[in-house]
């Protein structure tokens, strides 16, 4: 990119934090090599801008509203394949960071990282090399090698780590049972469950269930297990 072609990096931002993207734009715009040429508050202005735009990367970070960091990172690819996507993720977003990077992400840092490894990710990024933190690399090796205890097909509208969550919603478990059953923060189960809602327009744990009983994603069994504990 930028340092072979001696053109400036174009690149979006996508955070929901404004303050968080004005101090990223003043480490980019502080590189002979780099522009942000736009900014995004959540995962559909993303993938609008990405359209519009046409960035050589976007940085993103794991959480963002609206869509996740995992399926901005499949719509970006599909409609802009030479889009690089760098991921900033907190600690414990490694089932997000693993399925950004199967969906064709470029690689991960965490929040924390200081200006100079920003910059050095991207320029990495430019030259074709995947760049991923290793504390993250070493909990998504960790989490892939726990047994998965979801069999369901739920199609494409969820990923991985959602499906399960939702698996265990329809086994009447709480954030917090599921927390300790997956391994995760009570925080992420949290996100995960607020994302579900999202995905299948509901507002609660039964109605999520009972939507997924309809798409056949759920027994009866474990729909009639379930109890709206929120």
């Amino acid at each position: 990119m930028s340092q072979e072609t001696g053109r400036k990096a174009r690149i979006l931002l996508a955070d929901g934090h404004y303050i968080v993207r004005q101090g990223i734009r003043r480490i980019f715009e502080a590189e002979p090599d780099m522009e942000v040429v736009g900014e995004a508050d959540n995962g559909e202005q993303a993938v609008r801008l990405a359209r519009e735009l046409k960035p050589d990367i976007i940085v993103m970070e794991a959480r963002i509203g609206k869509l996740d960091s995992v399926e901005v990172t499949k719509r970006v690819k599909t409609e802009h394949p030479d889009a690089a996507i760098l991921v900033l993720s907190a600690y414990d977003d490694e089932e997000y960071v693993a399925d950004m990077l199967r969906a064709g992400g470029a690689g991960c840092l965490l929040r924390s990282a200081d200006g100079e490894q920003l910059v050095q990710a991207i320029r990495s990024i430019s030259r074709g090399v995947l760049v991923v933190d290793p504390t993250v690399e070493q909990r998504i090796l960790k989490q892939a090698a726990r047994p998965r205890p979801v069999a369901v097909d739920f199609g494409q509208h969820l990923t991985r780590r959602e499906a399960e969550v939702l698996k265990l919603l329809a086994n009447g478990r709480g954030n917090r049972d599921i927390a300790d059953y997956l391994g995760l923060a009570e925080r992420t189960v949290k996100g995960h469950v607020m994302n579900i809602f999202d995905k299948l327009g509901v507002s609660s744990r039964t109605e999520a269930v009972r939507e997924a009983l309809r798409r056949g994603w759920v027994s009866l069994e474990d729909e009639e297990q379930v109890s709206d504990r929120h």
